[in-house]
């Protein structure tokens, strides 16, 4: 049975700089509804898939490994509830960015009052889903030339998406 209290984990991979930059601990969800065709991951759609792990472990190895943080799956806004409260903790308690990678657009989840609650903790967002045909091994932080890399508090500042820039940061 699936707990709202805990955050269903596939892996953690700390050190890893492909995704986003510097060296970050990624942390890969269970569970994403998209199902994208070509997807590299296909067992990361069930959220059964997962472990279960409160976000007081989750937020441990991240203090411990001391690096910063992205959040990826699966999908971390198919149950943004659990890890929003994890990323206000990081937040608060930390100054560590964090990136989140979606298949939903950034329009979409300003209309979802969970997912954008998710998102108002996220430093950048790399969003849209995976799409085959747009396939492009040469981009940097992304899969598919469809999705975006987003600076989520200029985007949300200026009421439209503005793209981040890596020399900002």
């Amino acid at each position: 049975m699936i707990s709202d209290d805990l955050l269903y984990v596939l892996d953690i991979v700390e050190g890893t700089s492909v995704d986003g930059t510097g060296l970050r601990t990624s942390i890969y969800f269970a569970g994403c509804e998209n199902r994208c065709e070509g997807c590299h991951n296909p067992s990361s759609w069930l959220v059964e898939n997962g472990r279960g792990m409160s976000a007081e472990e989750l937020f441990d190895i991240i203090v411990a490994a001391d690096m910063n943080v992205t959040f990826s799956g699966g999908d971390p806004m198919l149950r943004p509830e659990a890890i929003t409260r994890l990323a206000r903790r990081i937040k608060a308690e930390t100054d560590k960015t964090i990136w989140c990678y979606t298949g939903y657009t950034f329009e979409d989840i300003l209309r979802h009052p969970q997912r954008r609650a998710l998102l108002e903790t996220v430093d950048v967002l790399v969003d849209g889903r995976f799409m085959l045909a747009e396939r492009d091994t040469s981009l940097r932080f992304r899969g598919s030339r469809n999705q975006r890399i987003i600076d989520v508090a200029r985007s949300l500042a200026a009421g439209r998406v503005e793209v981040f820039d890596d020399n900002i940061r």
